[in-house]
C-alpha cells in the first residue's frame, strides 16, 4: 500500500513526500489531509488544504507531492511560489517523514 492508506491520522510535523507523483486520491481514507503539489525544484505549485476522504487532486507540472495533517500548510506558511527545502525530509524518495518537519519555507 501506497501513502496514508490504513493509517489513522497525520500528527503536526509529520508528512509523506511522494515522488514521482503530480496528483493523489483520498479513497479509503478515514481523515482529511492538506496536499501539497511541488515541481522539481521544490516550488509550490498548488495548496489543497483539507482534502476530504474520498476525494482527487493534481497539479499540472508537479513531480512531487507533500502530504500533511490538515491545516499543517497553514499553519506553516506554505503558499503557492513558496519554494520548500525537501533535504529536511526522511529518506530521497517516498516514505514517512516522521520526527522531521515536513518542510521549511
Amino acid at each position: 500500500m501506497r501513502g496514508l492508506l490504513g493509517r489513522r491520522g497525520l500528527e503536526s510535523g509529520e508528512g509523506l513526500l511522494l515522488r514521482p507523483t503530480g496528483s493523489v486520491h483520498t479513497f479509503f481514507m478515514r481523515f482529511p489531509i492538506d496536499v501539497v503539489f511541488l515541481s522539481r525544484e521544490g516550488e509550490v505549485l498548488k495548496v489543497a488544504r483539507a482534502l476530504p476522504p474520498w476525494r482527487t487532486a493534481g497539479a499540472r507540472r508537479a513531480k512531487a507531492v507533500l502530504e500533511l495533517a490538515a491545516d499543517e500548510a497553514e499553519r506553516r506558511k506554505i503558499r503557492v511560489g513558496t519554494r520548500l527545502d525537501l533535504s529536511v525530509l526522511a529518506g530521497s524518495g517516498s516514505g514517512p517523514a516522521a520526527n522531521h518537519p515536513p518542510a521549511s519555507a
